[in-house]
């Protein structure tokens, strides 16, 4: 059944340019990946009449590919399939394509087509609003690939749902967050999404409305970016996930992944206790792959500090330099200050001067200058290839007594003192965690991106002050500050 699907819908993708495509955030699920996402659903022998929603139906692979499953079931006797396109372009495929299921099926197969906005269709019932259905439409099963696009805080979909949008909104988490609302009670929902919204502030009101009224059953992470959507350039880090409707919080999650993404046949499978994947306090998901990732989340997760509990906080880099092009200065001069690049992080320690360009600055605004005094610096941004993903440099106000002023570039991060300044051994005790593999690890399980986020790194489990202050001294002591004599060190700490 689904292979005619998949025929029909590569012919219109030769004949529909990826950029008029690309207004509607369209990319279509591959043949393999749908067939995958359908079976992740639990279809019980007391299920003979079914109901499920493909909204942002596309060319309805994803609800070909359900019925394709359903198919197989014996006991399931009658569906009702309901699909949200507004994309007039690909609106009578859809139609021929779900037809063509119809009339090839040996179940009673009803379908609904309904051609407008999927959220502002009912954005009023999701928000509980005055006009808004009283009895919602709720469906038993819930499948979609929705749309990848990153819209304006003003777009008509954002203000639509002030309950899960913060900053910069996409699509996708909106489509997911109706999605889960259009679900009954115990049913079933399975979703293939960028893996963004794990972590993060901007993602913090989506994770807590998803996470609280549904409950994460299974993830499938996919090794390979490229090979996620059939015939299409696509670099999205994503991820399946499957949910169910349901305020009971499972033992475990099961979590999937394999060598390739057109097979997925060797999947790899680990299950893990549901708590030590979805943290409670950020709802932040941790993405673990195999038994050396749980237990690094085991080991840092006995640490119940975090930066700002220990009176600290990292903070990103004040200065803008593209945007302030006329404070820039590439050498020393009257009343100049010196502004630290991620370059100037070499060794363990910071650097400077490297005669460097713009590696000073003239301003007297209060918001491009601070203190100068200890801090921890990071570097913001890394290759995807880099050993690692946390690199940082100690920077200590003794060694520049000449300033009473410096200035970041904003693509560090610094960790500063929230009350008061950091002692030396302070420094060096966060520069063995950061330093360490340990965390290292841990920050990437939190993070597939090559950015270091200080909204992440500042809700990281830390040991308390005196035992990061003793780190520090014991390395201060040694001189050694290689990645290996911090893991000596923590070690000590992670038993």
């Amino acid at each position: 059944m689904l292979d005619k699907v998949i025929e029909s819908t590569n012919g219109y993708i030769d004949t529909m340019p990826k950029k008029e495509r690309k207004k509607y955030g369209q990319f279509f699920t591959s043949m393999e990946t749908a067939r995958f996402m359908a079976s992740l659903y639990d279809i019980t022998p007391d299920m003979t009449k079914i109901s499920v929603l493909d909204a942002g139906a596309g060319s309805g692979i994803l609800a070909c590919a359900f019925l394709e499953r359903v198919e197989r079931l014996p006991f399931v006797e009658e569906i009702e399939v309901t699909c949200y396109e507004n994309d007039e372009n690909v609106l009578q495929l859809l139609e021929d394509n779900l037809r063509y299921c119809q009339e090839n099926s040996a179940k009673k197969v009803s379908f609904f087509i309904i051609r407008g906005n999927y959220i502002l269709s009912q954005y009023l019932d999701f928000n509980y609003t005055i006009g808004g259905n009283p009895n919602p439409e709720k469906y038993d099963f819930v499948i979609g690939n929705p749309p990848y696009m990153k819209i304006p805080k003003s777009a008509p979909e954002a203000i639509a749902m002030p309950g899960v949008c913060y900053g910069a909104p996409n699509l996708y988490f909106i489509f997911a967050s109706m999605g889960l609302f259009n679900l009954r009670d115990a049913g079933q929902m399975v979703y293939i999404i960028p893996r963004s919204w794990t972590s993060g502030a901007y993602f913090r009101r989506f994770r807590e409305y998803f996470l609280t009224q549904g409950k994460l059953e299974h993830i499938h992470l996919f090794v390979s970016r490229s090979k996620v959507f059939d015939k299409e350039d696509v670099l999205q880090e994503t991820m399946i996930i499957k949910v169910r409707k349901t305020e009971k919080v499972p033992q475990s999650i099961t979590i999937t992944s394999s060598k390739s993404n057109n097979d997925f046949g060797d999947l790899m499978s680990l299950t893990v206790p549901y708590d030590l994947v979805v943290s409670g306090k950020d709802h932040y998901v941790y993405l673990v792959t195999n038994e050396e990732e749980v237990q690094v989340l085991e080991q840092l997760h006995k640490f119940d500090k975090t930066l700002p509990d220990i009176g600290v906080k990292m903070k990103t880099g004040l200065t803008v330099d593209f945007r302030n092009r006329d404070i820039l200065r590439d050498t020393e001069e009257e009343g100049a200050i010196p502004l630290f690049y991620a370059q100037h992080i070499k060794q363990g320690k910071v650097q400077f001067p490297i005669q460097k360009e713009h590696e000073y600055v003239v301003t007297d605004q209060k918001g491009l200058m601070q203190e100068n005094r200890n801090y921890l610096f990071v570097k913001r941004f890394t290759a995807k290839e880099e050993h690692r993903r946390l690199q940082c440099g100690v920077y200590l106000a003794k060694n520049y007594p000449q300033y009473s002023k410096i200035s970041t570039q904003n693509k560090i991060n610094f960790i500063d003192g929230l009350l008061y300044e950091m002692s030396e051994c302070l420094v060096y005790g966060l520069y063995v965690l950061f330093n360490s593999t340990l965390y290292d690890k841990y920050y990437r399980i939190l993070n597939g991106s090559t950015q270091v986020n200080s909204t992440e790194i500042n809700a990281m489990p830390v040991p308390d002050l005196e035992c990061i202050q003793e780190m520090g001294r014991k390395l201060m002591r040694s001189k050694d500050l290689s990645e290996n004599n911090c893991d000596l060190i923590l070690e000590g700490y992670c038993g």
